[in-house]
């Protein structure tokens, strides 16, 4: 009988990294849940018989004993998701130096401590799959979001590196960079009227395709997908 799966999101919270939890749930992974506030975490920790873990992705400490955590308690992550970043919006004579710095230790630096927490333990086990969520920014450097644009841009640089180190090792590393807005009941009817049909990404949806990369034969790995509503512009 083959051992049952344990994902690991990091930078758990609504929306997509809720949808993420319910569907792994599904699939019949455990599921560990980790953000800096775990008690935010209660309602969804409750719905997919998940475990909610408190960590800092940025402070290095906190993740590895994350990892020594979540290995201990329901087994050593074979899926892992970097699902954390931070904005800091505005001009950039006007951008609080401080701000800045937390946006890019959040959305990049903590991928680095989270996908080298993974690899380590998938380098041990000899396979195993790491996948960062991207953005926009990933791609295209807006006005007025300078610190977002370097932090998601730093993380793209990082999993292609990972990717290219890991993925002869059996790891796969991939980018799921999501370029438009994910569908959110509290958005103003107004909003999701002018977006017009399937002008948002649904979660549901977007959660598929990371399970996708997954559950990919190693023959044909892909480490950067891309989506959109066919409505967004390019």
């Amino acid at each position: 009988m083959a051992q049952q799966e344990t994902a690991l999101i990091v930078g758990a919270g609504p929306g997509l990294s809720a949808a993420l939890g319910r569907l792994f749930g599904k699939e019949g992974m455990k599921v560990a849940l980790a953000a800096r506030d775990a008690k935010k975490l209660a309602a969804l920790e409750k719905e997919i018989d998940g475990r909610a873990y408190p960590c800092d992705a940025v402070n290095a400490k906190e993740v590895e004993e994350l990892f020594d955590s979540v290995s201990r308690d329901i087994g050593v992550p074979g899926l892992v998701v970097y699902n954390a970043s931070a904005r800091a919006r505005g001009a950039l004579i006007d951008l609080n130096p401080a701000e800045v710095q937390k946006t890019i230790l959040v959305t990049c630096y903590g991928g680095f401590l989270v996908g080298q927490a993974a690899a380590k333990r998938m380098i041990a086990a000899g396979r195993g799959t790491i996948l960062f969520t991207g953005a926009s920014a990933s791609i295209k450097g807006f006005a007025n979001s300078a610190a977002f644009a370097m932090g998601k841009m730093g993380l793209s640089g990082l999993v292609q590196s990972m990717a290219r180190e890991l993925q002869p090792q059996n790891i796969h590393v991939a980018q799921i960079v999501i370029d438009g807005g994910i569908k959110d009941p509290t958005r103003s009817a107004e909003i999701v009227k002018s977006r017009g049909p399937d002008g948002f990404l649904d979660p549901d949806a977007i959660a598929q395709t990371y399970l996708h990369l997954h559950r990919q034969h190693r023959s044909s790995w892909a480490s950067y997908i891309e989506l959109r509503p066919w409505a967004e512009k390019f």
